[in-house]
């Protein structure tokens, strides 16, 4: 099913546009192009709610006249001349931007690594259905559940292709799969859901579908008959789940567009301790079939493994090359395309694990919150004031006493940061990994 979406044509059609904006004037150009296939299936009480195949392909062009730069999205079947003529024309009319550019041509990838992101096995709308249809048993064979809120499996192949003017041709293909089940338990207003779900590069390394739905109906039956706080300071425990929004929140910071505009809160932070000693967080754009995995970045510049923290100290800022020309730097191959444009990011963000267990951690605090939810955003990414929803479990004598909701928890990013310890149960099934996490002193606000 690969060689479907490993299309020649589309390498053409990027080599085109390049060549058709040169012709019409510009003085550099890249294009990407896009094609993905996907397949996928919801249950939901026994019965097939739908399947669906998508297809696509997309071009996007970006033409600079000096430091005039504009860009253009078309299907991949427009003609390149005409796409080409007419992003220069926009060009001609754009304010001149003194950061923008391509990629140096002395930081261009010259040989395209071969990385392990292909499933070479076919997956079928029936086995994505039956996969569904069995999470979903497995969830309602729970005792206490009461209702399906639906499951669903899916499955994708994607390809990219990325040319540019300074001679850099690119391309890779990656694989994608995964399903969730969501779980209902309990009547009226003590309706309490949750769910589980696993995404994959390969379908073989997902847990099975009745693991799934066990897990989301043990979670949801849990969570029944949940009380309310009294606000009060006290550690704060993040499983796996949760935890990686605080790391979404540390790479936000360290985003070197951000750090460019003045907006983050570690902006005087490079150097410096901002997370306790011990403390490694890693970025590997070469992780094994891990989600964030590519050979090159998106403006065909090569990247390296790097300690974002290194003992607890910053040690680098996510950079594109605009970040980098505006904070007088080199890029490190974190640019990342979005729609027209390209912006800096992770690529696979590890929190490393320490050395005790989730329930180690537990015993230590005594008294405290398991958060297993979070609702909102909440977190300033310029002051590093930080306010979430939360639902999850109060913690006594060191073990799980009840289920709670409706509270929140406030604190600022810096020090939540400094106070931060790892647990040893590192879940690296995403591009964003970390363990159990406990931070000290936080306040949780109740009714």
């Amino acid at each position: 099913m690969s060689d479907a979406i490993a299309n020649p044509k589309l390498e053409e059609q990027a080599l085109s546009l390049v060549e058709a904006a040169k012709a019409a004037g510009a003085d550099a150009a890249d294009a990407i192009a896009v094609t993905g296939m996907s397949l996928s299936a919801s249950v939901r009480e026994g019965k097939v709610e739908g399947t669906d195949r998508a297809e696509g392909n997309e071009v996007t062009l970006r033409v600079f006249l000096g430091k005039q730069v504009a860009s253009i999205s078309s299907n991949a079947s427009d003609d390149p001349a005409e796409l080409a003529a007419r992003a220069v024309e926009m060009a001609k009319v754009t304010p001149e931007d003194p950061y923008a550019g391509l990629a140096e041509p002395e930081r261009l990838l010259n040989e395209i690594p071969q990385l392990d992101l292909i499933d070479p096995r076919d997956v079928s709308a029936d086995e994505l259905t039956r996969t569904a249809l069995e999470a979903e048993a497995a969830a309602m064979a729970v005792d206490g559940v009461s209702k399906s809120g639906g499951a669903g499996a899916s499955w994708g192949l994607s390809g990219i292709v990325l040319a540019t003017s300074h001679g850099f041709v690119g391309a890779y293909q990656r694989s994608r799969s995964g399903f969730s089940m969501t779980a209902i338990a309990g009547e009226g207003t003590g309706m309490e859901r949750d769910y589980e779900f696993d995404s994959r590069t390969y379908w073989d390394d997902l847990m099975s579908a009745e693991e799934v739905g066990r897990l989301a109906g043990e979670r949801t039956v849990r969570r029944l008959n949940p009380r309310q706080l009294e606000t009060r300071k006290a550690p704060v425990v993040y499983e796996p789940r949760t935890a990686r929004s605080l790391l979404g929140h540390f790479a936000g910071a360290i985003n070197g567009a951000s750090i460019a505009r003045g907006t983050s809160f570690l902006k005087d932070k490079m150097g410096k301790q901002v997370f306790g000693n011990g403390i490694t967080i890693s970025d590997d754009p070469f992780k094994a079939r891990g989600g964030g995995t590519a050979p090159f970045d998106a403006e065909g510049t090569g990247a390296e493994y790097l300690n974002m923290i290194e003992d607890g100290i910053l040690g680098h800022w996510f950079l594109d090359g605009y970040s980098a020309r505006e904070l007088g730097l080199s890029s490190n191959g974190r640019a990342r395309r979005s729609g027209s444009t390209t912006s800096p990011g992770a690529t696979n963000l590890t929190l490393h694990a320490g050395e005790k267990t989730p329930e180690e951690i537990l015993k230590d605090i005594g008294e405290g919150l398991l958060v297993t939810d979070l609702i909102g955003h909440g977190a300033n990414g310029v002051t590093g004031d930080y306010s979430r929803g939360a639902s999850g479990y109060w913690v006594e004598n060191g073990e799980i006493a009840y289920p709670v909701s409706e509270i929140t928890i406030a604190g600022n990013l810096k020090d939540m940061f400094l106070n931060l310890t790892p647990a040893s149960d590192l879940d690296e099934r995403y591009a964003v990994a970390t363990p159990t996490v406990v931070i000290e002193g936080l306040t949780i606000a109740g009714s």
